[in-house]
């Protein structure tokens, strides 16, 4: 395999735990797991997880086509995710969780909202594989996929054992983990928006 892929491949995989963020996420598993028994708390990590998967696959796959029928460039799309992303790292680098953790309000499956949606998969991490699937075809939807498949089985080991990584890493652990994210997020939110900016330029200077 070239060594270029080997480098997407890293840099997707570090973007998807960046904006997806797993170990603080693992406490918010814990805090809304913490008065169900272990068999559920394994079948919701696995439903969670799999959902989440299956809707990063499917931007990744489709999104591209949609934004086609849309008509939106892609160009676009990798300002409007820069500015996602920059946002949502923002916000972490200021200690606030980068989704929306509510808690259950008892008429919903928890593994679908709020686990799997909005905190395994947010509008900033939906931006983020559509950004590296559009940019290189079928190649890049495969990456991304494969990429966030492993971070998905990362997940579901983590939400399995929630309660001792949440021990092992300590309140300050987890601020210091979500601070480190959150810079890593504004610089690839900043990366976006100079690639974005950058072909808005080169299109307006080829007219």
């Amino acid at each position: 395999m070239d060594m270029d892929i080997y480098g997407r491949l890293i840099t997707i995989f570090l973007g998807f735990f960046a904006i997806t963020n797993p170990i603080p996420n693992t406490a918010v598993f814990a805090g809304l797991t913490r008065k169900i028994d272990k068999a559920e708390r394994y079948r919701i990590a696995i439903k969670s997880t799999v959902i989440a998967f299956c809707v990063v696959a499917f931007f990744s796959l489709l999104g591209k086509a949609l934004f086609h029928l849309l008509g939106i460039t892609l160009p676009a799309l990798r300002i409007t995710g820069g500015i996602l992303v920059f946002i949502v790292g923002y916000q972490m680098l200021n200690g606030h969780n980068s989704s929306s953790h509510a808690e259950d309000d008892g008429d919903t499956d928890i593994a679908v909202s709020p686990i799997a949606v909005p905190i395994l998969v947010g509008p900033g991490t939906i931006a983020t594989a559509m950004n590296y699937s559009a940019s290189e075809g079928s190649l890049g939807a495969i990456m991304a996929i494969s990429m966030y498949a492993l971070l998905g089985l990362i997940t579901f080991f983590c939400f399995i054992f929630s309660a001792q990584v949440v021990k092992v890493i300590g309140g300050n652990g987890l601020k210091v983990i979500t601070q480190l994210m959150g810079m890593i997020l504004a610089v690839i939110g900043v990366q976006l928006l100079i690639a974005g900016g950058y072909e808005v330029v080169s299109m307006s200077n080829a007219l």
